[in-house]
């Protein structure tokens, strides 16, 4: 019985290859194989919105081969994502395969484990046709949308624009904040803190609150009432009115969603979305552990979820580690079960580690610096998520000065319970946290060390990051886990977005085209109709509602907006304001300006024609940022930063220190391939005249090289590793007294290499 099972990315294909036999071959469709044609609308709108699909431009050697090898095969097992685009790969790949309905498994996993790809074996299904509806309405909408309104923006404001259902809505949020942020009007205040002594000499900060008599706070709104303050307090003693001792217990957050991880990763490590995203893939496919750490292994469950369902072993995995690493105490009474939200698709779990006891320390050496990082954030929040809730000892004081009232208040950390292991970064922060007060008690008359009267402003609202922009769309119901990354990404590519350190601001041409879809397209940027829509999405997965029925239900709405927006297209324009530079024209001395063309920004001349003066942009810039790519590491000889560079042999790493210090170190890639003698990775090195060959990364302290290509397959003989000849379609066995070898197809990347 021979069986194929295809999955979306090489990567996994290389992972789950380790853990099935030799009757099963690993194949990978490298995302898509179909899709609506490039070159027109592609949707037959009149016929209940029936789509064409084409085979994707240059998917046709890959998809003959599929095809190929799905004929001799007895089984063929769609093993895409378990989410609505990889149903509708596994769907697109039937139908592109031409698969007979007897042929085909579909299988689904939320962990690339052995164990949960042999279950998904067992238990395979058919293809959700609901799933694959949801994902195709999505498709049509935005293909719609984007075909329909183009045109619109092309007349009325560049060409070569585009609009987008959602992508359209995320502009507009970030171009809303701008305008909130120009309109807001800074109101002055004021503070007054008094530096107190205990007759200990001990010393604490107390702030002006109110009024004594009634208790009710008082805001200062200029200097004048905050020098009343100090006119009636200065150099007085003050008194401790009351004194409150209490407990508080703060309970963990739950483990992460995508939403979350990725707001959390921004936090914690600065990583932009599609950093987060990139490498919780890289996690989630398969990590190559060693032979002493078990091979290739998915580190993370799946990465795109709003569910915050865990599964029970997990969680009953994660007590017993908790219990054994900190002790009993640390372990909740009753198990820590977290709720859904309303509206989220709960398919698979919250994002945890397959294998909570591969903790982040012992995986560390296998790991690039990001993945390790990013695991030990997911590692960290799922174990905390299963402990015992922190206890804190709070105290607040109130003391009075005259009529004056004062407050001070803070606690400390009594019992760490999850704290020991995570804290979520607040969106503000806690300016109690850790403040210890000095034993006081009621009464007691302390006196005055120093008044301190401070003037303030209130701040306007902050521009969104991609964290806060993330946690909007969410709140929100725009959007899903799969899309919030590509949003993003498009705006800002589009040039309707730019970033500013980590905040989002619109570009002149993202608030003009803000402009024009708010005009003549109201819904499309209406933030409850695209939730709206998303619930709907929603409704077809579930069953509820049909793929036509939501289509049509759009289209009778947005079909008038389009011949509302077609009447008055000739009679409106909306122009760019012009972006200047810093540049200064050296041929007329004019301040040259930002242009678009075929291959991206430049600056110009603003007094073209007459003069035609052209720079590229920020190139200098780019160039020197490129001459100074820093190594990941220090020179072994003298301790100084190593530098990337490049030579006739390719690039390389040099001591910053040359000629001093002439130390060099090859740039290397990995091949995700486990040394056979050290289980550290094997990396792909250059020789003289572009030679390649095979090395380990430990050398010097590995003398492992090789000629061949080590694999991860291993020999059915004898169990050793097997490495593809050199110049060779062949697989071959190199263990002493095997003999064992059979053909094998060089892939493009390896005959480029």
């Amino acid at each position: 019985m021979t069986n194929l099972v295809i999955v979306e990315s090489p990567a996994k294909a290389n992972t789950i290859k380790t853990y099935l036999g030799s009757s099963y071959k690993v194949m990978a469709s490298k995302g898509h194989v179909r899709d609506l044609p490039k070159s027109s609308l592609g949707i037959d709108i009149e016929n209940d919105f029936e789509p064409h699909y084409i085979n994707i431009r240059g998917k046709g050697d890959l998809i003959k081969e599929l095809r190929r090898e799905a004929a001799k095969a007895d089984r063929v097992y769609l093993a895409t994502d378990l989410d609505r685009e990889g149903e509708a790969i596994s769907w697109h790949l039937a139908a592109a395969l031409k698969l007979p309905e007897d042929k085909i498994r579909r299988i689904t996993f939320n962990e690339i484990t052995k164990s949960a790809i042999k279950q998904s074996i067992k238990s395979p299904r058919n293809i959700n046709t609901d799933l694959v509806n949801a994902q195709q309405a999505r498709r049509i909408l935005d293909r719609i949308v984007g075909y329909k309104i183009s045109p619109f923006l092309w007349k009325n404001v560049r060409s070569g624009l585009s609009a987008g259902r959602v992508q359209s809505v995320a502009t507009k949020i970030i171009v809303d904040r701008e305008n909130e942020i120009r309109a807001f009007v800074a109101k002055e205040y004021w503070t007054v803190d008094a530096t107190l002594e205990t007759d200990k000499k001990k010393e604490l900060t107390v702030h002006y609150y109110g009024s004594a008599a009634t208790g009710e706070k008082t805001e200062l709104l200029c200097e004048a009432d905050a020098a009343a303050v100090v006119s009636r307090c200065e150099g007085k003693d003050f008194s401790v009115r009351d004194v409150k001792h209490g407990t508080r217990y703060k309970a963990p957050a739950p483990p992460f969603t995508t939403s979350t991880m990725q707001q959390e990763a921004s936090k914690k490590l600065n990583f932009q979305s599609q950093r987060t995203m990139k490498v919780a893939q890289e996690l989630y496919e398969g990590v190559n552990l060693g032979t002493s750490g078990g091979g290739m292994q998915g580190l993370i469950t799946y990465m795109r979820t709003d569910s915050l369902r865990i599964a029970d072993e997990a969680r009953a995995a994660a007590r017993e580690y908790i219990a054994s690493t900190y002790g009993e105490k640390y372990c909740p009474a009753n198990p820590r079960v977290y709720k859904t939200k309303q509206n989220a698709e709960d398919a698979h779990e919250a994002i945890r580690p397959s294998n909570v006891n591969l903790d982040p320390i012992s995986v560390k050496k296998h790991l690039t610096p990001d993945q390790f990082k990013l695991y030990r954030l997911i590692w960290n929040r799922f174990v905390a998520s299963q402990m015992e809730s922190a206890e804190l000892a709070t105290v607040s004081a109130e003391f009075t000065c005259g009529d004056d009232l004062f407050k001070a208040s803070g606690y400390t950390v009594k019992f760490s319970g999850f704290m020991a292991v995570y804290e979520e970064t607040a969106d503000t922060p806690d300016s109690e946290k850790g403040v210890k007060l000095p034993p006081i008690e009621k009464d007691d008359v302390l006196s005055q060390k120093a008044l301190l009267p401070e003037q303030h402003f209130t701040e306007p609202p902050a521009r969104y990051t991609e964290a806060s922009l993330v946690k909007f769309l969410e709140e929100k119901g725009i959007g899903r886990p799969s899309t919030y990354t590509p949003i993003i990404t498009i705006i800002i590519s589009r040039g309707y977005v730019k970033r500013e350190g980590k905040a989002l601001r619109p570009t002149p041409l993202g608030e003009v085209t803000t402009k024009l879809m708010e005009e003549s397209f109201p819904d499309i940027v209406n933030y409850k109709f695209t939730a709206d829509m998303e619930k709907s999405l929603d409704g077809v997965e579930a069953g509820d509602e049909t793929l036509t029925g939501v289509l049509q239900d759009f289209w009778r709405g947005f079909s008038k907006e389009l011949d509302a927006a077609q009447e008055k297209a000739d009679l409106e324009s909306y122009e760019v304001p012009v972006e200047e530079t810093d540049i200064i024209c050296e041929n007329c001395g004019a301040t040259m300006i930002v242009k678009n063309g075929r291959f991206g920004k430049f600056a110009a001349c603003p007094n073209y024609p007459e003069c035609k003066n052209t720079k590229p942009l920020n190139a200098t810039k780019e160039k020197e940022e490129k001459k100074l790519e820093i190594a990941p590491f220090k020179c072994e000889l003298c301790g100084s930063d190593m530098v990337y560079r490049t030579g006739r042999f390719g690039g390389f790493y040099a001591c910053v220190r040359y000629p001093e210090c002439k130390n060099t170190k090859q740039k290397v890639k990995s091949l995700g391939v486990a040394c056979p003698k050290c289980g550290k990775d094997v990396v792909t090195k250059h020789g003289r005249n572009k030679s390649v060959f095979y090395s380990c990364s430990g050398y010097p302290e590995c003398d492992f090289s090789s000629w061949d290509m080590p694999t991860n397959e291993k020999c059915p003989d004898c169990g050793e590793i097997l490495y593809v000849k050199k110049g060779k379609n062949q697989l071959v066995c190199k263990a002493e007294g095997c003999s064992f070898k059979k053909e094998r197809e060089i892939t493009a990347e390896e005959s480029a290499e």
